[in-house]
Protein backbone atom coordinates (compact mmCIF):
# COMPACT_ATOMS: atom_id res chain seq x y z
CA UNK A 1 0.00 0.00 0.00
CA UNK A 2 2.98 2.45 0.74
CA UNK A 3 4.64 1.25 -2.59
CA UNK A 4 1.45 2.53 -4.46
CA UNK A 5 1.43 5.78 -2.21
CA UNK A 6 4.95 6.40 -3.30
CA UNK A 7 4.23 5.92 -6.68
CA UNK A 8 1.23 8.40 -6.82
CA UNK A 9 3.31 10.63 -5.20
CA UNK A 10 6.44 10.37 -8.03
CA UNK A 11 4.03 10.10 -11.05
CA UNK A 12 5.14 12.79 -13.78
CA UNK A 13 3.21 15.61 -14.09
CA UNK A 14 2.11 15.95 -10.37
CA UNK A 15 5.15 18.41 -9.31
CA UNK A 16 3.88 20.45 -12.14
CA UNK A 17 0.34 20.04 -11.42
CA UNK A 18 1.32 21.49 -7.87
CA UNK A 19 3.19 24.23 -9.06
CA UNK A 20 0.03 25.15 -11.37
CA UNK A 21 -2.38 25.20 -8.22
CA UNK A 22 -0.14 26.51 -5.72
CA UNK A 23 1.00 30.06 -7.62
CA UNK A 24 -3.06 30.26 -8.46
CA UNK A 25 -3.47 29.65 -4.56
CA UNK A 26 -0.27 32.20 -3.86
CA UNK A 27 -1.56 34.81 -6.07
CA UNK A 28 -5.08 34.93 -4.59
CA UNK A 29 -4.38 34.78 -1.64
CA UNK A 30 -0.55 35.94 -0.56
CA UNK A 31 1.68 33.43 1.10
CA UNK A 32 0.25 33.88 4.88
CA UNK A 33 -2.90 33.26 3.79
CA UNK A 34 -2.47 30.57 1.42
CA UNK A 35 -2.87 27.24 2.95
CA UNK A 36 -1.58 24.05 2.22
CA UNK A 37 -5.25 22.51 2.27
CA UNK A 38 -6.47 24.38 -0.79
CA UNK A 39 -3.69 24.11 -3.28
CA UNK A 40 -3.77 20.11 -2.42
CA UNK A 41 -7.44 20.58 -3.30
CA UNK A 42 -6.64 22.44 -6.36
CA UNK A 43 -4.00 20.53 -7.57
CA UNK A 44 -5.91 16.78 -6.55
CA UNK A 45 -3.14 15.70 -4.37
CA UNK A 46 -2.39 15.10 -0.57
CA UNK A 47 0.01 16.59 2.01
CA UNK A 48 2.04 13.87 1.09
CA UNK A 49 2.57 14.78 -2.40
CA UNK A 50 3.52 18.14 -1.70
CA UNK A 51 5.93 16.72 1.09
CA UNK A 52 7.43 14.48 -1.57
CA UNK A 53 7.97 17.67 -3.96
CA UNK A 54 8.50 20.51 -2.09
CA UNK A 55 9.58 19.44 1.87
CA UNK A 56 7.10 22.49 3.04
CA UNK A 57 5.24 25.38 2.38
CA UNK A 58 7.98 27.94 2.29
CA UNK A 59 10.29 25.83 -0.47
CA UNK A 60 6.92 25.81 -2.68
CA UNK A 61 6.63 29.66 -2.56
CA UNK A 62 9.95 29.41 -3.99
CA UNK A 63 10.10 26.76 -7.05
CA UNK A 64 6.39 28.65 -7.75
CA UNK A 65 8.40 31.73 -8.25
CA UNK A 66 11.00 30.03 -10.04
CA UNK A 67 8.29 27.80 -12.06
CA UNK A 68 5.79 31.31 -12.91
CA UNK A 69 9.13 33.59 -13.91
CA UNK A 70 10.08 31.01 -16.46
CA UNK A 71 6.78 30.68 -17.91
CA UNK A 72 6.18 34.75 -17.70
CA UNK A 73 9.53 35.73 -19.36
CA UNK A 74 9.75 32.93 -21.97
CA UNK A 75 6.46 34.07 -23.46
CA UNK A 76 6.78 37.84 -22.84
CA UNK A 77 10.71 38.57 -23.06
CA UNK A 78 11.37 42.01 -22.72
CA UNK A 79 12.76 42.19 -26.30
CA UNK A 80 9.89 39.98 -27.66
CA UNK A 81 10.61 40.68 -31.17
CA UNK A 82 13.28 43.06 -31.50
CA UNK A 83 16.24 42.92 -33.74
CA UNK A 84 19.82 43.77 -33.27
CA UNK A 85 20.32 48.02 -34.41
CA UNK A 86 15.87 48.62 -33.28
CA UNK A 87 15.73 52.13 -32.36
CA UNK A 88 15.53 52.84 -28.10
CA UNK A 89 11.91 54.03 -29.34
CA UNK A 90 11.09 50.30 -30.35
CA UNK A 91 12.75 48.88 -27.62
CA UNK A 92 10.80 50.66 -25.13
CA UNK A 93 7.46 50.23 -26.87
CA UNK A 94 8.34 46.30 -26.68
CA UNK A 95 9.36 46.54 -22.61
CA UNK A 96 5.83 48.10 -22.30
CA UNK A 97 3.74 45.83 -24.55
CA UNK A 98 5.43 42.54 -22.63
CA UNK A 99 5.38 44.02 -18.94
CA UNK A 100 1.90 44.49 -19.64
CA UNK A 101 0.44 41.70 -21.34
CA UNK A 102 2.54 39.61 -19.00
CA UNK A 103 0.75 41.29 -15.44
CA UNK A 104 -2.72 41.91 -17.04
CA UNK A 105 -3.39 38.40 -18.80
CA UNK A 106 -5.26 35.74 -17.87
CA UNK A 107 -3.16 32.76 -18.70
CA UNK A 108 -0.62 31.15 -15.86
CA UNK A 109 2.07 33.45 -17.66
CA UNK A 110 0.33 36.28 -15.79
CA UNK A 111 0.69 34.84 -12.31
CA UNK A 112 4.07 35.86 -11.55
CA UNK A 113 3.37 39.59 -12.51
CA UNK A 114 0.58 38.73 -9.45
CA UNK A 115 2.73 37.20 -6.98
CA UNK A 116 5.37 40.40 -7.30
CA UNK A 117 2.63 42.50 -6.96
CA UNK A 118 1.77 41.05 -3.68
CA UNK A 119 5.22 40.92 -2.83
CA UNK A 120 5.23 44.86 -2.93
CA UNK A 121 2.55 44.85 -0.16
CA UNK A 122 3.16 41.80 1.56
CA UNK A 123 7.12 40.89 1.41
CA UNK A 124 8.06 37.48 2.48
CA UNK A 125 11.35 36.02 2.95
CA UNK A 126 11.65 35.56 -1.15
CA UNK A 127 11.33 39.25 -1.71
CA UNK A 128 15.35 39.88 -1.64
CA UNK A 129 15.54 37.40 -4.17
CA UNK A 130 12.64 38.66 -6.14
CA UNK A 131 14.39 42.29 -6.33
CA UNK A 132 17.87 40.44 -7.13
CA UNK A 133 16.72 38.17 -10.35
CA UNK A 134 13.72 40.18 -11.41
CA UNK A 135 13.64 44.22 -10.16
CA UNK A 136 17.19 44.51 -10.59
CA UNK A 137 17.73 42.98 -13.95
CA UNK A 138 14.64 44.52 -15.21
CA UNK A 139 15.17 48.30 -14.37
CA UNK A 140 18.94 47.73 -15.51
CA UNK A 141 17.53 46.51 -19.00
CA UNK A 142 14.87 49.75 -19.17
CA UNK A 143 17.64 52.02 -18.05
CA UNK A 144 19.82 51.36 -21.10
CA UNK A 145 16.65 52.66 -23.13
CA UNK A 146 16.46 55.31 -21.13
CA UNK A 147 20.03 56.55 -21.40
CA UNK A 148 19.86 56.59 -25.15
CA UNK A 149 16.24 58.44 -25.29
CA UNK A 150 17.86 60.78 -23.22
CA UNK A 151 20.75 61.18 -25.21
CA UNK A 152 24.39 62.63 -23.15
CA UNK A 153 25.26 62.39 -19.92
CA UNK A 154 22.35 61.79 -17.69
CA UNK A 155 22.16 61.88 -14.03
CA UNK A 156 21.57 58.53 -12.24
CA UNK A 157 18.21 59.56 -10.58
CA UNK A 158 16.73 61.18 -13.63
CA UNK A 159 17.38 57.96 -14.93
CA UNK A 160 16.08 56.01 -12.12
CA UNK A 161 12.87 58.40 -11.89
CA UNK A 162 11.89 57.30 -15.76
CA UNK A 163 12.19 54.24 -14.96
CA UNK A 164 9.89 54.42 -12.26
CA UNK A 165 7.68 56.45 -14.26
CA UNK A 166 7.26 53.65 -16.95
CA UNK A 167 6.75 50.80 -14.79
CA UNK A 168 4.37 52.76 -12.58
CA UNK A 169 2.13 53.05 -15.16
CA UNK A 170 2.16 50.13 -16.39
CA UNK A 171 1.71 48.36 -12.86
CA UNK A 172 -1.31 51.02 -12.18
CA UNK A 173 -3.28 48.66 -14.16
CA UNK A 174 -3.09 46.12 -12.12
CA UNK A 175 -3.40 46.80 -9.03
CA UNK A 176 -6.40 49.31 -9.75
CA UNK A 177 -8.35 46.99 -12.21
CA UNK A 178 -11.00 46.13 -10.08
CA UNK A 179 -11.25 50.29 -9.50
CA UNK A 180 -10.94 50.98 -12.87
CA UNK A 181 -13.82 48.35 -13.38
CA UNK A 182 -16.07 50.40 -11.26
CA UNK A 183 -15.44 53.51 -12.10
CA UNK A 184 -15.56 52.71 -15.77
CA UNK A 185 -17.88 49.86 -17.00
CA UNK A 186 -16.88 49.68 -20.24
CA UNK A 187 -13.38 48.73 -19.37
CA UNK A 188 -11.89 45.55 -20.32
CA UNK A 189 -8.98 43.54 -20.54
CA UNK A 190 -9.26 41.89 -23.25
CA UNK A 191 -6.23 41.18 -25.23
CA UNK A 192 -7.04 44.21 -27.45
CA UNK A 193 -7.41 46.62 -24.47
CA UNK A 194 -4.10 45.59 -22.86
CA UNK A 195 -2.24 46.55 -26.65
CA UNK A 196 -4.19 49.90 -26.26
CA UNK A 197 -3.05 50.26 -22.84
CA UNK A 198 0.12 49.59 -23.83
CA UNK A 199 0.46 51.79 -26.40
CA UNK A 200 -0.94 54.57 -24.39
CA UNK A 201 1.50 53.88 -22.02
CA UNK A 202 4.36 53.90 -24.72
CA UNK A 203 3.01 56.79 -26.63
CA UNK A 204 2.82 59.24 -23.17
CA UNK A 205 6.72 57.72 -22.18
CA UNK A 206 7.89 58.91 -25.40
CA UNK A 207 6.57 62.10 -25.41
CA UNK A 208 7.58 62.99 -21.90
CA UNK A 209 11.08 61.74 -22.46
CA UNK A 210 11.00 63.88 -25.60
CA UNK A 211 10.22 66.83 -23.64
CA UNK A 212 12.92 66.00 -21.01
CA UNK A 213 15.10 65.52 -22.76
CA UNK A 214 14.88 69.59 -24.90
CA UNK A 215 14.73 70.36 -21.22
CA UNK A 216 17.99 69.15 -20.18
CA UNK A 217 19.89 70.31 -23.03
CA UNK A 218 18.54 73.98 -22.06
CA UNK A 219 19.93 73.08 -18.73
CA UNK A 220 23.44 72.35 -20.29
CA UNK A 221 23.34 75.60 -22.30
Amino acid sequence: MKKNHQNVESTPGTRERILQAAAEVFADSGFERATVREICSRASVNVAAINYHFRDKENLYIEVLKYSKELAFKKYPHDLGTQKGDSPEIRLRVFIRSLVLRILGDDPSSLFGRLVSREYIEPTSAFDVIVEETMRPTFAFLSEIIRELLGGKVPAMRVHMCCASVISQCLFFLYARHALAKLFPEQKFGRTEMEAIADHIAGFSLSAIKDLRKTMKGERK
